[in-house]
């Protein structure tokens, strides 16, 4: 079994709650707009993190990090990219990395909307944590975190972080 916390779009501010939340994760996935890179040195220095790079992200985060992420853990595939589109009709680009690597799981940020989807279309599941941040036009900030075991995700968690 793993445990994974997931944040996105934290736009260079980084809740302290977030490190009592993840406490119990495996490992961290930040899904891009992470703004200051000193938000993604305090995570690695935290947890094993997984990252891209979003569309604020300065040049030397967006050199530094990829676009997406595949990644195969308990059984699943997941593809973890910033700017999705919305289920089914997905943007050009991970319409692309769909055909190409058949994930069983999408993660993204971006909208700033919390959100899971059960995308029957497409055969998969939509995730979206929301912003952690305090820019943008969400009331209220969260993350998520999933626990993986044997090909299922058996546990999700919405948190609410509070108002942005």
């Amino acid at each position: 079994m793993q445990k994974i916390g997931i944040i996105s779009d934290t736009h260079s501010y980084l809740d302290p709650s977030v490190f009592e939340h993840f406490a119990d994760c495996d490992q961290i996935w930040h899904i891009g707009d992470i703004g200051n890179p000193e938000i993604l040195d305090q995570l690695k220095n935290f947890k094993p993190t997984t990252a891209v790079y979003g569309n604020i992200d300065p040049k030397e985060l967006q050199w530094k990090l990829p676009e997406y992420e595949v990644i195969d853990l308990e059984d699943l595939r997941f593809i973890l990219i910033h700017i999705a589109g919305k289920p089914p009709k997905y943007n050009k680009r991970l319409r692309e990395l769909i055909n190409e690597h058949q994930p069983k799981v999408i993660v993204c940020g971006h909208s700033h909307q919390e959100t899971v989807k059960k995308d029957r279309e497409n055969g998969l599941v939509f995730m979206n944590p929301g912003a952690a941040g305090k820019q943008g036009f969400h009331k209220y900030r969260h993350l998520m975190k999933i626990e993986l075991e044997k090909g299922k995700i058996t546990n999700l968690e919405l948190v609410k972080l509070g108002k942005k």
